[in-house]
């Protein structure tokens, strides 16, 4: 009589080939997806708005950071610089629409300066807000 063990139990394979391709494939998707996101905005936080439009094309972005440092174009640019550099930016394009982005903290009296360097210069200018 025989009373040995037999050891023929299947031993439990996982194939993760497939998991490697899915894995790379979202990998793929988010690094093309970040890339895609506006590169030239500066992070702050935005006041809420309930009402929203879109603007032209022909737009440039000035930001207010909370320490009252003026950004044109990423490019950090001193107040009193700001109608110079503006009306730069006005010779290239016919119709240009500036999109003011402000640190909700700002006082609203940095805000009127832009305005006022805008309204001399006949630009359009938008107030960039947060969708409620």
């Amino acid at each position: 009589m025989n009373l040995s063990r037999r050891n023929k139990r299947t031993k439990a394979e996982m194939q993760t080939s497939a998991m490697n391709d899915i894995m790379f494939f979202l990998l793929l998707f988010f690094l093309i997806a970040s890339t895609v996101t506006n590169p030239n905005v500066i992070k702050l936080a935005l006041p809420k708005s309930a009402s929203g439009k879109s603007i032209s094309k022909k737009t440039i972005t000035v930001s207010i950071t909370q320490d009252l440092k003026y950004y044109v174009e990423k490019k950090e640019v001193k107040e009193a610089d700001l109608p110079t550099t503006l009306s730069a930016y006005s010779k290239q394009a016919n119709q240009l629409t500036i999109v003011l982005y402000v640190e909700k903290t700002v006082a609203i009296q940095n805000v009127v300066s832009v305005l006022d360097v805008a309204q001399k210069l006949n630009i359009k200018l938008v107030l960039a807000t947060v969708p409620k």
